[in-house]
């Protein structure tokens, strides 16, 4: 095993300073783990179509496809947890790789399965695999990529992810027409390559066991920082997954076509694939937990700004305000967990913060459109005041952040 100290240098690069400051100086091993997440988010059709599938093909009625679906995410919450004890436990590159075939392996078994019982149980089964890389993968970056150039690394791998989400949609929406079998076998293939990828290219990065400080989950849940960072995140995932819940619904009972919601949310991705890579560098320069206190702010003013938007026009405006809000908030939510965690529990560190989105996910979408029942408005006054809140306590816990970076630094 090599380990990160031992890893080769890159070769000197020729790039222009503009595209340097950007792009160079990471090591090669990130440039693998970049390529491999960018081919599994291009792959990523059955995720967001799933309820289309249930319903359309299985014929499951909104009910039960609402109920499956929080089977689901219930199994994405777990799938986060033992990805992270693996990560630490068996290794950052055979739990992402593990992960990668296990989820290809559920996406096959799920797009042939006929009988109700058991395509229950394999989409909770596929909420267990699809996540488990997560943990695995920012921990991963961690170890690769040095505190320095961590903010300017996190942000270009979700600037791929998204810009690879954004072709997977177009695509998945027309390869649907033509049949779900598609889009089972695409994003079961992209696991594959995905996979064998980072395990060709990708070096171990987890310390040998006689090397490694003892440590668990316990140690994890004590640390008050981290599940204090861990909380904004969580209120940042709860008004953030109003955009695919509460939003639409805002939206037709404004009287708006659904084509309009297409086009709202293209401005996101657009956003952020013209947005990240200018400011991805001059993000790394400024403080982790200020620029994640603006970045809630702008997302809290965004969603809160949907409360006066009735045209397509004013929709897409507050969205873009949001985007701003995710561009920040991206490039250091994780940079900062990597400056709270301790190499050995770098896993298991990501693995909670996963598990703040998951959580968002489940509670998102039946809190959004609860508070849409009781007033047009109220769903955004309340992202406001969350994000207000969880941009306060990301001011509160940077003194801490900045004393852990210090100290764990070398």
């Amino acid at each position: 095993m090599t380990s990160v100290d031992e890893l080769p240098a890159p070769p000197p690069t020729r790039l222009p300073a503009f595209l340097h400051t950007r792009i160079g100086g990471l090591p090669r091993g990130f440039w693998a783990l970049w390529t491999g997440s960018f081919v599994n988010r291009l792959g990523t059709m059955v995720e967001p179509f799933l309820a289309f599938y249930l319903t359309g093909v299985r014929g499951l009625s909104a009910g039960a496809t609402g109920l499956v679906l929080a089977l689901f995410g219930l199994g994405s919450i777990i799938s986060q947890i033992v990805g992270g004890v693996l990560a630490d436990r068996v290794g950052r590159r055979a739990t992402l790789t593990g992960g990668m075939l296990a989820t290809a392996a559920a996406m096959l078994a799920l797009g042939y399965t006929t009988a109700t019982p058991a395509l229950i149980v394999l989409v909770f089964v596929l909420g267990l695999t699809i996540d488990a890389f997560r943990p695995a993968s920012q921990a991963l970056l961690a170890d690769l990529v040095g505190p320095a150039e961590r903010t300017r690394a996190f942000g270009l791998l979700f600037w791929a992810i998204n810009l690879g989400f954004a072709v997977a949609m177009v695509l998945g929406g027309t390869l649907a027409r033509a049949g779900f079998s598609w889009l089972f076998w695409i994003d079961a293939a992209t696991c594959v390559i995905c996979g064998l990828l980072v395990w060709r290219a990708v070096p171990e990065t987890r310390a040998r066991r006689a090397e490694r400080e003892p440590g668990g989950l316990a140690d994890v849940l004590r640390d008050r920082v981290a599940v204090g960072s861990v909380l904004v995140v969580l209120c940042y995932g709860f008004v953030y997954m109003q955009c695919y819940s509460t939003l639409p619904l805002a939206m037709r009972h404004a009287g708006l076509a659904p084509s309009v919601y297409g086009f709202a949310m293209a401005v996101n991705g657009v956003g952020i694939v013209v947005v990240q890579p200018l400011i991805g560098a001059w993000l790394g320069r400024r403080d982790h937990s200020r620029v994640l206190a603006v970045g809630v702010a702008v997302v809290g003013a965004g969603f809160g700004l949907t409360a006066l938007a009735s045209s397509a026009w004013a929709f897409a405006a507050t969205v873009l305000v949001w985007t701003l809000g995710e561009v920040l908030f991206a490039a250091v939510s994780t940079a900062i967990i990597a400056d709270l965690a301790p190499a050995h529990l770098r896993g298991r560190y990501n693995g909670l913060y996963g598990t703040a989105f998951a959580a968002a996910s489940l509670l998102g979408p039946p809190v959004g459109g609860w508070l849409l029942g009781l007033a047009p408005w109220s769903p955004w006054l309340v992202c406001a005041a969350l994000c207000g809140s969880a941009a306060a306590g990301a001011l509160a816990l940077g003194p801490a952040v900045r004393r852990r970076r210090r100290a764990l630094a070398p």
